[in-house]
C-alpha cells in the first residue's frame, strides 16, 4: 500500500495539491482514498463533494473521508470516553462538559494514524493520500507515534499496577470509578498500535511525504524548517510542489514584475533543495474545485507519470559500524552543529535537539550501556559515535 503525506504552510494549496493527486491516481486504477486530518476541513469543498466522519465514494476508484474526532471518541474508543466522562461527572463535571473533555489530548493524531493501520490490514486501497493541516500541526502528528510510545511505556505500567491495588483497598471505599479491564485492554491497544504506526511511516518504500511551498520568502523558510524536522523524526521527504507558480508569458507590468520576483524565489528554492525532486503547479484561470480544475493541476504536477512514483527512498537515519565504533547517521539539512544539543538518554536511547524540536531515538539492544563519545557533522549528516561497553 502506497501512502503519500502531504504537508506544508497554511495557505500554499495542500488540499488542492492532494486532491488533484487522488483524482489523477483513481483514474489511473489505483483503489484511491484521501482523508483529510487538518480540523478546518476544506477537501470537501476542493472535491465539490458533500464529505463525514464517514468514508465516502467520490467516484469510481475513489472514496474520501474528513476525519472528526467525537465520532471517532464514539464508535471507537466509547470505553475510555465513558470511563473518563464517569471520572469527571463524579468530580461534579456537568455532563456535556464531561463528554468534551473525555476527549484526550492527542487522540486526532491517534485516530488519524489509526486509519492507516485500518487501510493497510484492509487491502481496500492501493493508494492512500494524507490531507494535513498546518506544518507545526503535522510535526505534532508525524511524530504521535515516538511520543506517545515514550509516556505509554513508562506510565502504563504503572497505572496498571495502581489500579489492581486500588481494587482491593480504597477502591471499595471512594466514590470515584476505577478505570475497567476493557479500559485498560482498550488503552494497550492504543499502545501497541502506536508501534506499528511507527513501523509504517517510517518505511520510506511506501510511505512518503511531499512539501507543497509557494515561491515566496515565508513559505520557503518555513519548508526548510519542515525539511529538517521531518528528518529528525525518521519521516522520508521525496519531493517538493510548488504551486501557484505564475506561468512565464504573463501579461502586464504589474505580474511581469511578479514574475521577476519569483524567478528570484525559484532560484532559492533550488540552491537550498537540489538535488530533491521539484514539481509546480502553475496558476490557474480553471477555479481548482471538482475535475476540471483539479485535473489540469495534475496535469501540470504530473505529465504522463504515475503520482504513486516514488522519487526518494533513502531513510533520513541509519546505523553503521567501523573500526569498532558505531555510528548513528541523522540527516540534518540546514542545521549547524550549534543548533544541536545531544544528550544520552535513560532506558537506551538518546536525547537529540535541534532547534524547537527533541526526540528522544531508541537504541539497538546492542548498544545497551555504550559509551556516547560525541559527534560531528558531515555533509548534511548529523554523525553521533558510540563505543560498546566491555
Amino acid at each position: 500500500m502506497r501512502i503519500i503525506i502531504y504537508s506544508g504552510k497554511g495557505g500554499v494549496g495542500k488540499t488542492s495539491v492532494a486532491a488533484a493527486t487522488a483524482r489523477r491516481c483513481a483514474k489511473l486504477g489505483h483503489r484511491t482514498v484521501i482523508m483529510s486530518v487538518d480540523t478546518a476541513h476544506s477537501l470537501g469543498d476542493s472535491l465539490d463533494v458533500k464529505l463525514s466522519a464517514e468514508i465516502v465514494n467520490v467516484e469510481k476508484n475513489l472514496d474520501a473521508l474528513e476525519l472528526n474526532i467525537i465520532h471517532e471518541m464514539r464508535t471507537k474508543w466509547s470505553t475510555i470516553k465513558d470511563y473518563i466522562s464517569a471520572f469527571m461527572l463524579s468530580q461534579g463535571v456537568e455532563d456535556i462538559t464531561a463528554e468534551e473533555m473525555a476527549i484526550m489530548p492527542g487522540m486526532e493524531m491517534a485516530a488519524a494514524l489509526f486509519y492507516v493501520l485500518q487501510f493497510k490490514d484492509s487491502g481496500e486501497y492501493d493508494v492512500v493520500i494524507i490531507d494535513t493541516p498546518p506544518t507545526g500541526e503535522t510535526l505534532r502528528l508525524l511524530s504521535f507515534p515516538d511520543v506517545s510510545n515514550w509516556y505509554v511505556d513508562r506510565l502504563f505500567g504503572l497505572l496498571k499496577r495502581m489500579v489492581s491495588i486500588a481494587r482491593v483497598t480504597v477502591g471499595k471505599m471512594i466514590d470515584i470509578p476505577l478505570p475497567s479491564k476493557d479500559v485498560m485492554d482498550s488503552l494497550e491497544d492504543i499502545k501497541n498500535s502506536m508501534e506499528r504506526v511507527k513501523e509504517v511511516l517510517e518505511d520510506p518504500e511506501h510511505t512518503t511525504i511531499r512539501l507543497v511551498l509557494n515561491p515566496e520568502r515565508m513559505p520557503i523558510n518555513e519548508t526548510m524548517r519542515s525539511y529538517t524536522y521531518l528528518c529528525l523524526y525518521n519521516k522520508t521527504v521525496e519531493c517538493l510542489v510548488v504551486n501557484k507558480v505564475l506561468p512565464p508569458d504573463v501579461d502586464g507590468k504589474f505580474m511581469k514584475k511578479k514574475l521577476e520576483e519569483q524567478e528570484s524565489y525559484m532560484e532559492m528554492i533550488h540552491e537550498a533543495f537540489d538535488p530533491l525532486k521539484i514539481m509546480y503547479a502553475y496558476q490557474f484561470q480553471t477555479e481548482l474545485r471538482g475535475g476540471e480544475g483539479l485535473d489540469e493541476m495534475a496535469d501540470a504536477i504530473f505529465g504522463d507519470t504515475d503520482p504513486i512514483e516514488i522519487y526518494a527512498k533513502t531513510s533520513p537515519m541509519h546505523f553503521e559500524s567501523e573500526g569498532g565504533i558505531d555510528k548513528l547517521y541523522m540527516k540534518m539539512p540546514f542545521m549547524e552543529k550549534d543548533d544541536i544539543e545531544l544528550f544520552k538518554g535513560g532506558n537506551n536511547s538518546v536525547i537529540v535537539k535541534a532547534g524547537d524540536q527533541k526526540r528522544t531515538v531508541a537504541l539497538p539492544m546492542t548498544l545497551t550501556d555504550a559509551e556516547m563519545l560525541g559527534a560531528e557533522f558531515d555533509d548534511e549528516n548529523l554523525i553521533i559515535k558510540f563505543k560498546r561497553a566491555g
